[in-house]
C-alpha cells in the first residue's frame, strides 16, 4: 500500500510502498476514505510524543470501510463504514472497565502508539470496544474530522466544561478544535467569545455562532474578554495549547469559573504559568480533556442528525495523500481556515 512514512523526527516524510496490514485477532483493517491533517500529527513528527517508534506512519483522524476482520471480532463485518476515537481503549484496565477509555492505561492510538492513517489502509485494535458506526449519509471527509478535533471539542464543552445555555464561554484559538468548540457551545445556547489573532478565523467563528470576537494581537485579552462578558467567562477553553492562551483562559474566568485545557502543551510548553492565587481565591476549576470514548459518540451524532451541529462547515482543504506531507511539515508556520482532510489516496 502507499503510505507517508518518516524515519527520523523533523526529517521530511516520503510517500512509499509498505506491506498491507493484517488485522489483529481483536481488530480490523480499514480502507481509508479520508484522514485529517492535525496539529497533533505535527507534534508527533517533531518528536514531542514518546510513544512514537521510528520509522512511523502518522495520522489519527480517520474514517473508512472495513476491509478485513479479526477472528475474535463479533460486532463488525467487511464493508461496514466506521470511524474511531484517536484514543482507543484496551478494554481490561480499571479506567476502561469504568467507561473512561480516553484515559486508558494501555492506549491504542493510531498515528502515535501504532502506524496511522496517512496510508491506504490502517489496522485498528479492540474493534468491538472502539469502533463507531457512521451514518450512511455522512461523508468520510466529515467523519474523519470527528475522531480528534470535533469529538475532543464535544467532550471538552459538554462533559468537562458542563456548558449550559446562557453561560458565557471563551474559546482561545480558532483552529479546528476551537471552531468545533464554538459551534458546539453555541448549539447548547451559550454566548461564545472567540479569541484569535487571525481575522479570517474570527470571521468564521462569528459565522459558526460566536456572539463576540477578540483579536489578541497586541491587546489585553483578559481585559477584553472580561469587558465583553460583563465580568468574565463562566467557562473558558484553551484550544491552542500555548502558555499565553492557557494563562489567559484561566485569568479571564469569573468567580467559580471552569477552565478546560484542550490544546496540547508539549515540548517547551509543558509547564505554563498559572495564576494560582486567582484559582484559589475565586475557586476556579481547572481540568484537562483528552479525546472522547466511542460510547459517547451517539450523543454527538444525534445532535448532527438533528441539524444542531454541522461539522461539514469546518472542512477547509481536501487534498491528496501526497500533498499531506507538505501540509504536515508546514503546520507550525501555516494554518488554513478549517480542517485539511486527505480524501484521495491514489496519488
Amino acid at each position: 500500500m502507499k503510505a507517508v512514512l518518516y524515519e527520523a523526527f523533523n526529517q521530511r516524510p516520503k510517500l512509499v510502498m509498505v506491506p498491507d496490514p493484517a488485522p489483529q485477532p481483536h481488530g480490523v483493517v480499514v480502507r481509508l476514505g479520508a484522514t485529517g491533517v492535525c496539529r497533533s500529527d505535527w507534534h508527533g513528527w517533531v518528536g514531542h510524543d514518546a510513544d512514537i517508534a521510528l520509522p512511523h506512519v502518522p495520522g489519527h483522524e480517520l474514517a473508512g470501510t472495513i476491509e478485513a476482520v479479526g477472528k475474535e471480532v463479533r460486532t463488525w463485518r467487511v464493508g461496514d463504514r466506521v470511524t474511531v476515537p484517536f484514543v482507543a481503549g484496551c478494554g481490561v484496565c480499571p479506567e476502561c472497565r469504568a467507561g473512561h477509555q480516553q484515559v486508558c492505561h494501555d492506549q491504542f492510538q493510531p498515528g502515535f502508539t501504532h502506524w496511522g492513517s496517512f496510508a491506504e489502509y490502517v489496522s485498528l485494535h479492540h474493534a468491538d470496544l472502539n469502533l463507531v458506526a457512521l451514518p450512511e449519509d455522512m461523508g468520510f471527509d466529515t467523519a474523519a474530522s470527528l475522531g480528534c478535533r470535533f469529538a475532543t471539542a464535544f467532550r471538552a464543552v459538554v462533559d468537562q466544561g458542563r456548558v449550559r445555555g446562557g453561560e458565557w464561554v471563551a474559546v482561545h484559538g480558532a483552529g479546528g478544535v476551537g471552531l468545533s468548540a464554538i459551534m458546539i457551545a453555541a448549539a447548547l445556547g451559550a454566548q461564545v467569545v472567540a479569541v484569535d489573532i487571525a481575522e479570517d478565523k474570527l470571521a468564521l467563528a462569528r459565522d459558526l455562532g460566536a456572539v463576540a470576537t477578540v483579536n489578541g494581537a497586541g491587546v489585553d485579552v483578559v481585559g477584553a474578554v472580561r469587558d465583553v462578558t460583563g465580568g468574565g467567562a463562566h467557562v473558558s477553553l484553551d484550544a491552542l495549547g500555548h502558555p499565553a492562551t492557557c494563562f489567559n483562559s484561566i485569568a479571564n474566568l469569573r468567580r467559580r469559573g471552569r477552565h478546560v485545557q484542550v490544546g496540547l502543551m508539549l515540548g517547551d510548553h509543558t509547564a505554563p504559568q498559572i495564576p494560582m492565587a486567582q484559582v484559589i481565591a475565586h475557586e476556579l476549576e481547572i481540568c484537562g480533556s483528552h479525546g472522547m470514548q466511542a460510547h459517547r459518540y451517539d450523543a454527538m451524532l444525534d445532535m448532527i442528525r438533528a441539524g444542531r451541529l454541522n461539522p461539514d462547515r469546518l472542512i477547509g482543504r481536501r487534498i491528496a495523500l501526497s500533498e499531506s506531507i507538505e501540509a504536515l511539515v508546514t503546520m507550525d508556520r501555516f494554518q488554513s481556515v478549517g480542517a485539511t482532510v486527505v480524501t484521495r489516496f491514489d496519488a
